[in-house]
């Protein structure tokens, strides 16, 4: 009786839904945002009383604009229109493009933007070129007008400077007008001054080479050394021809750049050479500096990155002293939760327990109070109140599934304290004083909606509600939409694997449908959430597919246990994983086990290569976007730090390889796509699958994108013909029925 009352609903809701407007791939891939009026890289001023945030143009979700709103009330204005800035046929710089490569920026105009601590001016790059808002007129003054591109422009913390790095040296220009000054002189292609290399920016999540101290006086800043990195020469390929790029890439097992850390005296440029030990072959992970601006600290992570030190340097001799040391036999995550306090002392977030957790220290580094504690992870800490001793923080504390915002009392610790409502995914910014934020909330209902709160949690007022009604982009669509089922299923070890399902409108569960595995599954991402999805994953849905997604073991928001499972054997708890997913889909009525296709980008292509190869592999057809196929020509902070070296880990490294095992492939099974200009995961991962496959005559297809890399660049048309080519591709081999 259940499942025939259960069939007389979903045969209802088909009649229901066959009245809405069906979703089409032009429609997600044009204006506006599907997913409505969104404000993104949301900040607080100084004084908490204006929020700021970056909103897409309605008729290009591509480009966007500085937008502002009163905490008090009233309308949300535009602060600055990219488009009357952009210089008319102005290019980036190589360096410009690495950068947004590296930070995953997708979008044009106003991309970042940087607040002084004073609360007076806002610091707006522009497609190369630097411009200052000033909130006491409300007028936008160019500061820059070059041919080279200024590179991760900041304003220094009482505002009296703007800084910047141009061809590989240090500058900064007085924020009220005047002449630029050099730092540094002598940076070059090979020696630069103030700049992250490739690694710290891709694989460490430092986007910066030099940090102001809090009253302006001194700069840390980096000197790199890349001319022990390897050459790796890349075609980069574009629409009209092709260029030899000769890269320095760190590939696994050879050379690092060598960092450097200096801290330079803005009024005299005099130099203190910072100690970082005697050897050469660590990674800075880190730089803050002290409140009272007297200490710099420094975080120095082994290469093998089982150990991560913190040390604190006398900033007038450059000695420095271990504060601190985290050890692991897998591997120490860096994170961001390094956070000093007035009293010399400061929080840190460790995984000793087997979660991450946070932690008070004193100045000289002894441990006061375990902070939180309990079989749940802690996020990230978002801020920290010192006038009532509240850390803030965002935690998957009730399921890995969905992410709130707690705080607690550091210096009494206690259970935490939800700021926000359960549900869904929460994305926050928090003031630097009195605990107010800016939050983010999203489930797979909802579109993204952002409010300012007060210290307690309480809504204050809207950014930008975007609730999906009359006039919301989505809102013809909405009755279509297919949110998901949430489970979970045992991995060999006995932990929880999460999964999400969706099935198309008008769903049938007596009729059998093809199943398309949408998957990343590698360290550092998880797939398997109470978000908003992606409008194009509908486009799915609409041609007749079940989605299905799976967050293997090394996925975050989990144990240590969880995430250290998959050290040094890379492609194959993950592939049991999702075959163990596969196995669970057949268990189920309404899924035809003939036609079950997989499709990733990035560790999901390769991933996809390696359940296609898998042996009895239960897929009919694979789309396998931009895949690493062999860790060796991977680079050494992120394949070392799941799989250590070749030479220490041959087994591991071969297990891994994908064309040892493409004698497995099926013919006609692949579609293998690839960005030609690809500076991440290079080209040649694709072309010697290509060449390997050809060699044993085994068919595939193929899609390559001149000119475009690993993420940036890629614009609403390329997006749009890449879905087009995958739900092609997918229709002809599963064979799917459109959905009513």
């Amino acid at each position: 009786m259940r499942l025939l009352a259960l069939v007389g609903m979903l045969m209802g809701l088909s009649a229901g839904v066959a009245q809405a407007q069906k979703l089409t791939l032009e429609r997600v891939y044009s204006g506006p945002d599907l997913a409505g009026p969104r404000a993104r890289g949301v900040s607080l001023s100084p004084d908490g009383r204006l929020v700021t945030y970056l909103k897409a143009k309605t008729d290009d979700p591509r480009m966007t604009d500085l937008w502002a709103a009163d905490v008090k009330g009233g309308a949300p204005r535009m602060l600055i229109d990219a488009r009357a800035l952009i210089p008319k046929d102005r290019q980036l710089s190589e360096a410009e493009k690495s950068r947004r490569e590296r930070q995953g920026v997708q979008t044009r105009g106003v991309v970042a933007y940087d607040w002084d601590d004073e609360g007076r001016f806002i610091l707006v790059p522009v497609e190369g070129d630097l411009w200052l808002w000033s909130k006491a007129d409300g007028q936008v003054a160019r500061l820059t007008d070059s041919l080279a591109d200024e590179i991760d422009a900041k304003i220094s913390p009482k505002g009296r400077f703007v800084s910047f790095v141009r061809n590989d040296n240090l500058y900064i220009i007085p924020a009220a007008g005047g002449a630029e000054r050099a730092l540094t002189s002598g940076g070059d292609d090979l020696h630069s001054w103030a700049t992250p290399e490739f690694i710290a920016q891709e694989e460490m999540d430092r986007q910066t080479g030099y940090w102001w101290s809090p009253d302006e006086s001194r700069i840390a800043l980096t000197q790199v050394d890349l001319s022990g990195v390897d050459v790796v020469e890349r075609a980069d390929v574009g629409a009209t021809g092709a260029v030899i790029v000769r890269q320095r890439y760190p590939r696994v097992g050879r050379p690092n750049a060598v960092s450097e850390l200096y801290v330079l005296d803005v009024a005299t440029g005099g130099k203190v050479h910072i100690d970082l030990g005697h050897d050469p072959n660590v990674y800075l992970a880190r730089v803050d500096w002290s409140k009272d601006g007297k200490t710099l600290y420094v975080q120095r992570q082994a290469r093998d990155q089982r150990r991560l030190d913190l040390l604190a340097a006398d900033v007038t001799t450059g000695a420095t002293r271990v504060v601190l040391t985290e050890t692991s036999p897998h591997w120490v995550d860096l994170s961001d939760d390094f956070r000093p306090l007035k009293d010399g002392g400061f929080l840190w977030s460790s995984e000793r327990s087997g979660w991450k957790h946070l932690y008070r220290y004193d100045a000289a580094g002894q441990l006061m109070a375990q902070v939180t504690q309990g079989s749940w992870p802690v996020d990230a800490i978002q801020g920290v109140d010192e006038t009532v001793g509240r850390v803030i923080f965002t935690a998957n504390k009730d399921t890995p599934i969905e992410r709130r915002l707690w705080w607690t009392s550091y210096l009494k610790p206690a259970a935490p304290v939800a700021l926000t409502a359960a549900g869904g995914w929460w994305t926050v910014k928090v003031a630097k004083a009195g605990g107010v934020f800016v939050g983010t909330y999203e489930d797979p209902a909802t579109p993204p909606r952002t409010g300012f709160y007060d210290h307690n949690g309480k809504l204050v007022r809207w950014i930008e509600e975007n609730k999906v009604g009359e006039g919301h982009p989505f809102a013809p669509f909405a009755d279509r939409l297919r949110t998901p089922t949430f489970g979970t299923l045992k991995a060999a070890d006995g932990q929880d694997l999460w999964w999400s399902m969706r099935t198309p409108p008008g769903f049938d569960p007596t009729k059998t449908y093809p199943v398309i595995l949408k998957l990343y599954g590698g360290p550092g991402s998880a797939l398997v959430r109470k978000v908003w999805n992606d409008p194009a994953d509908q486009l799915y849905l609409e041609a007749g597919f079940i989605l299905f997604t799976l967050d293997n073991r090394g996925t975050p928001n989990r144990s240590v246990a969880f995430k250290t499972a998959i050290d040094r054997r890379l492609g194959q708890l993950d592939v049991e994983d999702q075959l163990a997913g596969v196995t669970h889909l057949k268990t189920l009525p309404y899924v035809d086990p003939a036609r079950i296709g997989v499709t990733g980008w990035s560790y999901g292509g390769y991933l996809t290569l390696m359940l296609l190869t898998a042996p009895n592999s239960p897929f009919a057809a694979g789309v396998s976007g931009a895949p690493p196929t062999d860790w060796t020509l991977y680079d050494t902070h992120y394949t070392e730090r799941y799989m250590g070296t070749p030479a220490d880990n041959g087994a591991g490294y071969a297990a891994s390889e994908v064309t040892a095992r493409i004698d497995r492939l099926k013919p006609d099974h692949l579609m293998l796509m690839h960005g030609m200009a690809d500076d991440n995961v290079t080209f040649d991962n694709s072309t010697r699958l290509m060449a390997t496959l050809q060699s044993k005559a085994i068919s595939f297809e193929t899609m390559l994108y001149p000119g475009l890399r690993h993420r940036a660049g890629w614009t609403q048309a390329h997006l749009l013909h890449r879905a087009r080519v995958t739900l092609d591709y997918f229709t002809r081999k599963l064979h799917p029925s459109p959905a009513p």
